[in-house]
Parts: structure tokens; C-alpha cells; sequence
């Protein structure tokens, strides 16, 4: 795609908005008293598909351009993780704020009764580093050990997926379909990886 850095600033706030939009619509569902029997509910699982959706498509950009040879896509490549966290810090703070009424007695009560709610607490703490060291400053800092620690987002990939399974408990449709594109994703970056491997020894030889 030849854009201007003005044409690619441009790019960049249209997606931002829409990355926006489903927040705006819940919000909007909620004044307008269309979030069902249980709004709460509505609401975490609500933000929580969101930070899914998003954590498949930032998953989903490298192989975007393995496939097609274009490099573009990775310009969308942080504000597609920060968008995951912002949905999964929702999510958190509905079940922490809306449902236990920010009762820590409450918090302590669940959480070990609770073991999707754990896995949870471990997606978010795996995003977490992930959000914090994506300004630009802190990689310079970091160097290539950047690189390292945000590969914590393929095991955030799995361990969301166990999450949702384990608070599914029956209905295994929407989970299954994740898994099915998040398995993919990976799956094509393995056999990238492995082809490069097989080239650099081939040269090598």
C-alpha cells in the first residue's frame, strides 16, 4: 500500500475509532436499556470476546504478510495488543467492579472456587508486560529482549482459550471456533519458521 506518512496517520485514526466501536455500543446498549435480563453478564462477556477478537487479529497480522509479502500490516501490530488489554482490562474491571462490588472478601471467596477465574488472572498478568513495554522508548530499552517477552502472547493465546472453555462449561461453538483460528495463526508461523530454517541450513551446506 503507498501511502503518505499523512495517508498512513489517516489509516491509523480510522482503526483506532473502530476499534473503538464495540465500546461505544455496549455503552450505548446500556443507556438505552438494551443489555438483557442480566446487564452485568452481558457486559463481561461482552469486553472479554472483544480483548479475544482483537488478541486474533494482532495474532493474525504476521501471517498477513507471510502470506502476501507485505510488510503494512505490522503497523497495526501495537495497536491491535493495546486494544486486547483495553477490552481484557474491561472485562476484569466488570467482574471485579459490577459483580463483586470491589468486595476483596468476595474476590477471596470466588477466585478459589473458580478456576477459569484463575486463568483468567493469569491471561491479564500475561498481558500486562506486553501492554506496558509496547512504547516505542521502553523497546529501545529493552533491545531484543523485547522480541522475547512478547512472545508471552502465544501462551496469553492459549491460556484465553482455556479460560473460555472452562467458563463455557457446555456450549463449546464459539470456543472451538477461536481455537480453530488462533491454531491456524500459529500454525503458519511455525511453518515459516521451520522453511527459513531449512533455507539458512541449505545455504549453510
Amino acid at each position: 500500500m503507498l501511502l503518505g506518512n499523512k495517508g498512513w496517520a489517516t489509516v491509523k485514526v480510522m482503526v483506532f475509532l473502530l476499534g473503538l466501536l464495540p465500546l461505544g455500543l455496549m455503552v450505548n446498549d446500556g443507556l438505552n436499556d438494551r443489555l438483557g435480563a442480566n446487564p452485568i453478564e452481558t457486559l463481561h462477556f461482552g469486553f472479554g470476546d472483544w480483548a479475544l477478537r482483537f488478541l486474533c487479529i494482532g495474532l493474525a497480522l504476521t501471517p498477513v504478510k507471510i502470506i502476501t509479502g507485505q510488510g503494512w500490516p505490522m503497523r497495526f501490530r501495537r495497536m491491535m495488543g493495546l486494544f486486547t488489554f483495553f477490552y481484557a482490562s474491561l472485562h476484569l474491571l466488570v467482574f471485579i467492579v459490577l459483580d463483586l462490588s470491589l468486595s476483596w472478601t468476595a474476590f477471596k471467596d470466588e477466585v478459589p472456587k473458580s478456576p477459569y477465574i484463575l486463568m483468567g488472572l493469569l491471561t491479564y498478568l500475561l498481558l500486562l508486560p506486553l501492554a506496558v513495554t509496547s512504547i516505542k522508548n521502553v523497546q529501545k530499552r529493552l533491545g531484543r529482549s523485547w522480541l522475547t517477552l512478547h512472545r508471552l502472547v502465544y501462551l496469553a493465546g492459549v491460556t484465553a482459550l482455556v479460560h473460555y472453555f472452562w467458563l463455557v462449561k457446555a456450549d463449546y461453538a464459539e470456543p472451538l471456533i477461536y481455537t480453530g483460528i488462533i491454531g491456524v495463526l500459529l500454525a503458519i508461523r511455525v511453518v515459516a519458521y521451520c522453511r527459513k530454517k531449512i533455507e539458512f541450513l541449505s545455504l549453510g551446506s
